[in-house]
């Protein structure tokens, strides 16, 4: 089972917790990891850009001029490509991107996930996340003290307005509840800070 410290957001220890081995200890599964960022980005896609081919543009049904004599190249209708206002070549269509994956797999991928950071020094867990006047020095400060100098996801069993307003305005740092957690936002950043109450409401929906 592994062990993780447990720090207060001063940057000094506040002791130790124990992970739960299904959840923090699992087998490193990169393909599912891998589907699971690929399913989460292309649901994120719109798929609504749509251009008009030379069918669908309205005019043109009139020859411009005739086949033979004027000097000019030969010409159909005033609505293919090569004119101004003419259709385009291959034009892009409405199209659906979201792609499925089972739930089984999307829990196996998380744990696998959360699990990696785990084995790589790369998962930090808080006491709690204290900010008594939701400014953004206050962040600063915790960055500073637990060295997250890259990006990092703060995951908050709790929706504590006075925690995303002190974070919102650091580029490097993101916010999240436990309930929303993902594939995607635990290896699009370097580190994932959780509380105690956090790492305990995840290892009772997963460890199960």
């Amino acid at each position: 089972m592994p062990s993780i410290k447990v720090y207060k957001m001063d940057g000094t220890e506040a002791g130790s917790m124990e992970l739960s081995e299904k959840v923090f200890g699992a087998e490193y599964r990169e393909e599912l990891i891998h589907q699971a960022v690929v399913t989460r980005l292309a649901n994120q896609r719109q798929g609504t850009k749509s251009t008009l081919t030379r069918t669908e543009v309205r005019g043109g049904g009139r020859k411009p001029w005739r086949q033979k004599g004027t000097g000019n190249a030969r010409q159909g209708s005033i609505r293919a490509p090569q004119w101004i206002k003419g259709g385009v070549v291959f034009a892009p269509k409405s199209r659906d991107f979201s792609k499925d994956m089972n739930k089984k797999a999307k829990v196996a991928a998380l744990i696998s996930a959360l699990s990696k950071k785990v084995a790589d020094g790369e998962l930090v867990v808080v006491d709690k996340f204290l900010v008594k006047e939701g400014k953004t020095k206050e962040m600063v400060a915790f960055q500073k003290a637990l060295g997250l100098d890259k990006s990092a996801v703060l995951v908050m069993d709790d929706d504590d307005a006075k925690v995303i307003v002190a974070a919102r305005n650091i580029p490097a740092l993101s916010t999240l509840p436990v309930e929303q957690i993902s594939t995607y936002e635990v290896v699009a950043n370097a580190k994932v800070v959780l509380t105690q109450a956090a790492v305990k409401k995840i290892e009772e929906v997963y460890g199960e």
